[in-house]
Order: structure tokens, then sequence, then C-alpha cells
């Protein structure tokens, strides 16, 4: 198995499609037919994009790598693995929240409110104090509220428009940073069902068991199984449109434990993930925004002084570890420790005994590798975004996955390299720069992917430290 994929992954490179060859741009295949199905030739792509992570100004070089990976790749469907929104955005201060606890009942933090005032506020309820501040209150918030949504809807739009020019339909689940602009998942549901192309169905009392449609996808023919905002199943038919030969299944991952570290899909996500494969009738390749702890044993653990090795995050970081090449494909690096939850939730099990090809994840940005489990497939990929911390431009990335009819559970895949598809960014150099090398932890300067002497570490650290100030972008996980 581990030699097929190896080769599979050594084949010839797919080149930027060349708009003077006569060629029609590039439109999903799917898009044309209907429903997500396989072409006659015997292919099925998806095209993964990880963490956006950007405000309502999405940064040119991301959309340059958008757009030159949907022309490349020619995908039948984007997948877009959450951290879309960078929720911490200066835009957002008036409803951001930390942490979805964080909130009173109506889903907003109490933005620049001081304990004081909210004790007040409470103490004035109890009294009955006029209602005209509470009132006046409620009506700031929802202004506020409108105007998040109509930043949010600015950034979905620019960053979306390259799949909607190309007729290319997507599906979005959701990572740590989305909701905290101030917006929950359904809100943020409905904002990118008003785009055309989108998958996302609508969840209102969902029962798993009934196939839908989703108006506005532009496949009219697609099957849609739904649990929550960010959590359901497609499935992909043959060439012929008459069986189906493969799943996709989004998960909504969770976004923080109250514990600390990183939380897991909900128990509603885990059951409907268990059944899956048998709504859709076929094994079936998950996408969702945090990696899996397993996604660990794809790596080895060696001494901290060994070359390229990487601190584990959390649980695991009490131990260095490097890429395990006898598990992961050629091309497969490890930039960061694996942000993974601190606790083993089940949904390992799920996948090897539910009838999964594998998942796919974002989070860790300067993470690029794909290998197997006890026989489930684990990639992790990217960032696509230029405004967010990364590797180095030229490695900021989306991620190609190719199916064939012949072999459906074997899929080939790559990264879709910004350096080689799109070539230098046009702006924001120095602050690229910063944030792929400014060290993140305690020893992170002489464990990534390459170690600089001292002097070198000291001056790329004060040159990161300095562009961080001026761009006032702090890295966010």
């Amino acid at each position: 198995m581990i030699a097929q994929s190896i080769a599979q992954s050594t084949r010839a490179r797919i080149r930027p499609h060349d708009p003077h060859d006569g060629d029609d741009y590039p439109v999903s295949v799917s898009a044309r037919l209907g429903r997500l199905q396989f072409h006659a030739s015997g292919k099925f792509r998806v095209l993964q994009l990880a963490d956006i992570q950007d405000g309502p100004a999405v940064a040119k070089d991301t959309i340059r790598l958008i757009e030159a990976a949907l022309d490349a790749s020619r995908p039948d469907v984007v997948i877009l693995t959450g951290d879309q929104i960078a929720g911490y955005d200066g835009a957002y201060s008036k409803t951001f929240r930390k942490r979805r606890w964080d909130t009173t009942w109506d889903g907003v933090a109490a933005a620049g409110r001081s304990v004081g005032a909210m004790v007040g506020s409470a103490l004035q309820s109890i009294t009955a104090a006029p209602e005209l501040p509470q009132a006046d209150e409620s009506a700031a918030r929802r202004r506020d509220l409108d105007h998040t949504r109509d930043l949010v809807r600015q950034s979905v739009g620019a960053f979306l428009k390259p799949m909607i020019d190309r007729g290319i339909p997507f599906a979005v689940t959701y990572g740590i940073h989305d909701f905290q602009c101030g917006l929950d998942n359904a809100e943020l549901d409905a904002i990118y069902r008003e785009f055309p192309g989108c998958l996302n169905p609508e969840t209102t009392a969902a029962n798993p068991a009934v196939a839908r449609r989703q108006p506005g996808s532009g496949l009219p023919d697609q099957s849609i199984y739904a649990c929550e905002p960010g959590t359901f199943a497609l499935p992909v038919k043959d060439e012929n449109g008459e069986r189906t030969v493969l799943g996709l299944a989004l998960v909504d991952s969770g976004d923080y434990a109250r514990e600390g570290g990183y939380g897991t899909p909900s128990a509603a996500a885990l059951s409907f993930l268990r059944r899956v494969p048998t709504l859709v009738g076929a094994r079936t390749l998950a996408f969702q925004h945090t990696p899996l702890p397993q996604f660990y044993r794809l790596l080895k653990p060696v001494p901290s002084t060994t070359a390229y090795a990487i601190q584990g995050y959390r649980t695991f970081d009490q131990q260095c570890y490097v890429l395990d090449e006898s598990k992961t494909r050629p091309g497969s690096y490890l930039g960061e420790g694996v942000s993974c939850p601190d606790h083993d939730c089940g949904e390992f099990e799920i996948l090897m005994a539910g009838d999964y090809v594998g998942l796919f994840a974002g989070q860790d940005h300067r993470n690029g590798f794909v290998g197997a489990v006890d026989g489930v497939l684990l990639g992790a990929t990217p960032t696509c975004g230029f405004h967010a911390y990364g590797p180095a431009p030229a490695r900021r990335a989306a991620r190609l996955i190719e199916f064939d009819i012949r072999h459906p559970y074997e899929p080939r895949t790559q990264l879709l390299e910004f350096g080689e598809l799109v070539g230098k960014p046009s702006a924001n150099k120095a602050y690229t720069f910063a944030l792929s090398h400014v060290p993140t932890s305690a020893g992170d300067a002489v464990n990534l992917l390459r170690r600089p002497g001292l002097l070198a570490t000291a001056a790329a650290t004060v040159a990161g430290v300095a562009a961080a100030l001026s761009a006032f972008r702090p890295k966010r996980r």
C-alpha cells in the first residue's frame, strides 16, 4: 500500500493552466454534470484550501494562489477546512469573542464592558431599572453585529470569487478562529449560502438519514446528508452517474476545550461520522480543521539535538520529532508540532471501523505531510493565506486530491505551491518573511525546517520582531 502510494505521489506534477493553449477556461466537470461525479476519464478532483485566516481585506497573494491552483487543477469541488475568517482581526473588535463560552445568550461577548458594568446591569434588571438603557444597548449590539456580517461578507466574497468566476462548487467547515468574529457557525453558514456554488446545507431540524438538495449550489442533482453547520456528507457518483463510489464528509472539529488546548467534534458530529459511509453507500474521505492525536504516529521521536527536530505540542511537548519517512509520502515536511486535542475522543477509531479512506486537516500552517496509520490516510495541509503565519511564501499552498475510478480509495495528492504556480509575492515581503522565521516557542528557532546558526537566528528574530511590530498582526493558531 505504501509503495503504491509513493509511486502515485511521484507522477508528473500538474502544470498551470495556459490560457493560450486553446482550451476552455477551467470549469468544474461536476458542475457541468449537475452532481459530484467521476469524469469520463475516470478522474475526480478535490482542492483543499486551509487556513486563509484573514480579515475583510484579503491578501492579494492569497487570491492569486487560489486562482492559480484552480486553473492548474480544475477541481470538481473545493473544500475549505476552517479558519477562513480571522475572527481576532481588529475589524471585528466590537463583536469579538475569545471563546464560545465567554458570551451572553445572544452569542456575542460584551466587548469593552467591564465586569463591574456587567454586574451593575444585572442588578438594574433585578431592581426593575428603566428599560431604555438596555434597549439602547441591544440596538447598538445589533448594529455592531450587522456591521460584522457585512465585513464577513466582504471577506468571504473576496476569497470565493475565484471559484464563483469559474463555476466551481465549494463546501465549508469551520475552525478555531471563524467564530471569534462574533457570528456562530449557523450564521456563517447562512452567509456562505448567499454565494453561488455553496454546498453547505440548511441544518435546522436536520435529519441525517434524509438526503436533501442545496438550492444555489449549481449541482441540482447532488444529494447532501446534513448534521450540523459545517458537518455534512456528499456522495460522489461513478462516471455514469448511477452508482455512488465515494463519499466526502466535512466535520466541524470544534474550537477550544474548557480545560485548555483544542476541542473535539460534538457528540452529534461523531455519531454522524459513524453513519456517513452507510448513508452515502461508499467509503468516505473526511475533512476537518484540527488534526487528530494519531497524526503523531506519522512522526518519529528523536533527541532534541537531532537536525530538523520539532518539539511536540501540549500533551506531546516533552518529546521532539521528525517525519517518519517509512510512513509518509515523498515531499512531506514538518514545520511545527501537531496542534491536536489533548485527549483522543474516539474519532480515529470511528475512521478505522467506519470504512473511511482517511482524513485531511489544516490548523498547523507550517505542516505539509501525508501518510497512513493503520490503513487510514492522514494528511496535513499548510496555510494558503498570506496574512497568517506559515512557511516561506513560496511554500504556501492548496492541496489537490485526485481520485481514479480504477482505485478510488487510493487517491493521489500533491501540494500546489505559490512559488511554483505564481512566483514571488507581490507585497508585504518583510512581513511574510517574519512570520515564516520568527521563533514561536523556546528553541523553535533551531527547530524549523532549517537549522540556522546562532547569528542567523538572532538576525532573523530581530528582523521578524521589528516587522511584526510594524504589521500589528501577531501569530494566531
